[in-house]
């Protein structure tokens, strides 16, 4: 968006309006709209006052880090009604008015809404919603897609809405998996926090009165104790200006985001997490693509649509252009490095017997069984970090304050 100055006439009198546009057409535009009965003279663009920028810089920082995607059940609720409609012989474009008239979340009825009038204008439905990916989610994007490309967008929607609630339940099974270990982590930093603030500080005014040379451990603990006491507010402020700027980052800056996406897969149980319910998702997908008869370099633009992993995604990429530059989807595949060797095995039966889309289907099962399988046994594999991170806090701790106290006791028996 640019500033534009309008300069105007009305009523014999000269003035001037400053506008917010795309274009300068559009400013005039704006500008007709706006004063009734003048006429326009000119309109030249112009830098934004102070206020403006700093406004501008406000909703893109802030924007950025606090979008919101609409809640998955609502979600899933306004997909099903859309599907029973187009089903029932009701176009897409009356479906998603009446869908969006009857929808009580505000941001979906305003997507909805935009939707509407973007079918109006004469674009098609996958059109419609890509300016609202981040909103409604990749997959649906690549499912409206799916039912544009094969004509039957009712069942298209349909398996969406099974594939959302799927996804939904994982999600409840990731923060059921999560309570524990989180629980656990907040009690003992607090704890730590309340040692630091209130139990430390006695033992190190004796520490210091005595003047003895403490030992490694003591140092460390007086170290935190000093940290957490003096500077407190400012690491507390820090984390959290940190993690602002991190989802800033990783959001508008495409280098950042791939290098974090390309470490985060190599961090423990995290990464598997990532991986598995990425290329799941992509298998799937590319699976119902092929089944419908869509050719194999679509599906996988379709299908990495998905994917919201840079380093995954360039992986997977590279396999449409090995299938354009001539190779077979089972070579296309191994380049990646992403299947298993049985998977490569599976994949290639179902290319050479005509059963790739039976095949595609079972390598897909894998994946999801994988993640399911990391999600239902999380706590387990958590649980050993947990018990090293509790040992080590509790270690430290005493050795810190007895190490010293022992030091003393000898030098007194002495």
């Amino acid at each position: 968006m640019t500033y534009f100055e309008v300069n105007y006439i009305i009523k014999g009198r000269r003035g001037n309006e400053l506008i917010k546009a795309n274009t300068r057409l559009d400013a005039i535009a704006i500008a007709k709209a706006k004063i009734t009965g003048g006429t326009i003279l000119k309109a030249f663009e112009v830098s934004a006052p102070l206020e403006n920028r700093v406004e501008d810089l406000k909703e893109q920082f802030f924007g950025k880090i606090s979008k919101k995607k609409v809640k998955v059940d609502i979600l899933i609720a306004a997909i099903r009604q859309l599907a029973v409609m187009t089903n029932a012989g009701i176009s897409i474009h009356d479906s998603i008015k009446e869908v969006g008239k009857s929808t009580v979340d505000p941001q979906l009825k305003a997507i909805f809404e935009d939707a509407d009038e973007s079918l109006n204008s004469g674009k098609s439905l996958t059109e419609a919603f890509m300016p609202y990916k981040y909103q409604i989610g990749d997959v649906s994007l690549a499912m409206i897609e799916l039912g544009e490309s094969t004509g039957n967008m009712s069942e298209s929607l349909t398996k969406l809405a099974e594939v959302l609630e799927e996804m939904m339940e994982n999600a409840k099974k990731l923060k059921a998996a999560l309570r524990y270990p989180t629980t656990v982590i907040v009690a003992i930093a607090a704890a730590f926090t309340i040692l630091m603030i209130f139990v430390v500080p006695q033992f190190k005014e004796i520490f210091e009165k005595l003047n003895a040379d403490l030992p490694a451990p003591t140092k460390l603990l007086l170290f935190f104790e000093n940290i957490i006491n003096n500077y407190g507010l400012y690491v507390l402020a820090g984390l959290i200006g940190l993690v602002v700027y991190h989802k800033y980052m990783y959001k508008t800056n495409d280098t950042y985001k791939r290098k974090v996406d390309k470490y985060i897969l190599k961090v423990y149980l995290i990464g598997n997490v990532i991986f598995f319910a990425s290329m799941s998702r992509f298998m799937l997908i590319f699976t119902e693509l092929v089944r419908a008869g869509i050719p194999v370099a679509d599906a996988l633009d379709t299908a990495l649509m998905t994917v919201d992993n840079e380093e995954i995604k360039d992986k997977l990429s590279s396999v449409k252009y090995s299938v354009e530059r001539g190779s077979n989807l089972t070579d296309a595949f191994k380049e990646t490095g992403l299947y298993e060797g049985m998977l490569i095995q599976m994949i290639k039966a179902g290319e050479q017997g005509g059963a790739l889309d039976k095949m595609l289907e079972k390598v897909s099962d894998y994946f999801k069984s994988r993640f399911n399988e990391i999600i239902d046994n999380l706590s387990a594999y958590i649980e050993p970090i947990l018990i090293g991170f509790i040992a080590g806090m509790v270690l430290m701790l005493a050795l810190g304050i007895f190490l010293p106290m022992w030091d003393m006791a000898s030098a007194v028996k002495n």
